[in-house]
């Protein structure tokens, strides 16, 4: 190359390219962590279940009864025995409780009523060789005429088959239907302070004819016979026939009648049994039997009750009549177990809303006849 020659001039190189990017692939998210909180659910479920079965196979065992060699099932509600007193004996005394108004209605737990429910306990108390005595403690201002008879003809048959002594002890009430069933009992212990009486019988309804021809609302009935609409509230009360009051009227009285035979035959028979530890009725006992409330002192001066006392007086002489000298008292229970918390989810009621007056008022249903204290209808 010519040492005078200028070199040529190259342009510089170009800026190296940006490389492309790094893909990163997203990290792969771990799935969320399942609680436990379903395995403890499920533990628990089998668990109340294995109870279940078991409580039911037991229940089972326990209806299985020995008459006469031959065993047989007996159905009711599910009962359980709970001791309210024990006195470390080898005797007992079954308490059966009456409280409140006593009706055929079923029970919206289980769907069975009041009489079921004492018929139930009776059997238990009979077929329980241990039991010696019933204490049927009532406080109750009565109820339906056929659920008070039910029960007073279970406690009638319990005392016939077992030859166990049923012994009454009042509460604050037990009056008309509350007193029909205590006359069933070999004796019967009230308070001074105990309201009892109200020998009677009450049909309740209701005439709103007027309301509906102030509103104007008109009536259209088309019925088979005269009297097929009796005791209808619709009807303008100057439109009902003498003839159906003398029928409604009849009724009642044959009711009554019923009321007053179960009172003189259960008084008597009761007397005969005790001699003369027990009371006797008053020649003029049926003065007395028009429907008024009666103080325990006054029922005891007129016969219709044998002791004035409390409810340990009442099982003192349950002992006495039974020929024990300790006993333990007991109660049988309603049992509950899993297959009526799962019907708790098959239900679905409207709430209710309820004013508190301070007390529960009875439930009266038009037409339907009560041995019940006239003081609980208004």
């Amino acid at each position: 190359m010519d040492s005078n020659q200028v070199p040529p001039v190259f342009p510089p190189p170009p800026p190296p390219l940006n490389p492309p990017p790094v893909i990163v692939p997203p990290a792969q998210s771990r799935p969320p962590r399942r609680g436990r909180g379903w395995m403890v659910l499920a533990l628990v479920l089998l668990v109340l279940l294995g109870l279940s079965v078991l409580g039911n196979l037991g229940q089972f065992a326990g209806d299985i009864v020995s008459v006469k060699g031959v065993h047989t099932r007996t159905a009711g509600p599910k009962l359980e025995e709970a001791v309210l007193e024990d006195n470390d004996a080898g005797n007992k005394i079954a308490v059966v409780d009456i409280d409140g108004i006593i009706t055929s209605r079923g029970d919206d737990q289980n769907g069975y009523n009041m009489v079921d429910v004492v018929k139930a306990q009776l059997d238990r108390a009979r077929d329980d060789s241990k039991v010696k005595a019933v204490v049927l403690r009532v406080d109750s201002p009565g109820g339906e005429v056929l659920a008070s008879d039910e029960i007073y003809r279970a406690l009638v048959d319990f005392q016939k088959d077992s030859g166990k002594p049923v012994i009454t002890s009042m509460g604050n009430l037990a009056a008309s239907g509350g007193y029909y069933v205590s006359l069933a009992s070999r004796w019967i212990v009230a308070n001074d302070l105990t309201i009892t009486g109200s020998i009677g019988v009450i049909l309740h309804t209701w005439n709103y004819r007027a309301l509906m021809d102030k509103v104007g609302l008109q009536p259209e009935v088309y019925k088979s016979g005269r009297f097929k609409d009796m005791l209808s509230g619709e009807r303008n009360p100057a439109e009902i026939p003498p003839e159906e009051r003398e029928m409604v009227q009849a009724l009642i009285d044959e009711t009554y009648a019923r009321f007053q035979g179960v009172v003189e035959d259960g008084r008597d028979s009761a007397h005969q049994r005790n001699k003369s530890e027990g009371k006797a009725l008053a020649d003029n006992w049926k003065d007395y039997a028009d429907g008024r409330v009666l103080s325990g002192t006054q029922a005891y001066d007129l016969g219709f009750v044998d002791e004035r006392g409390t409810f340990q007086d009442a099982v003192s002489r349950a002992k006495k009549i039974a020929g024990i000298h300790g006993a333990n008292l007991i109660q049988y229970q309603k049992r509950y177990d899993l297959s009526n918390f799962l019907r708790l989810f098959g239900k679905s009621q409207a709430p209710v809303i309820k004013v508190d007056l301070g007390m529960e008022m009875p439930q009266i249903e038009a037409g339907q006849l009560y041995f019940l204290s006239p003081a609980f209808l208004h």
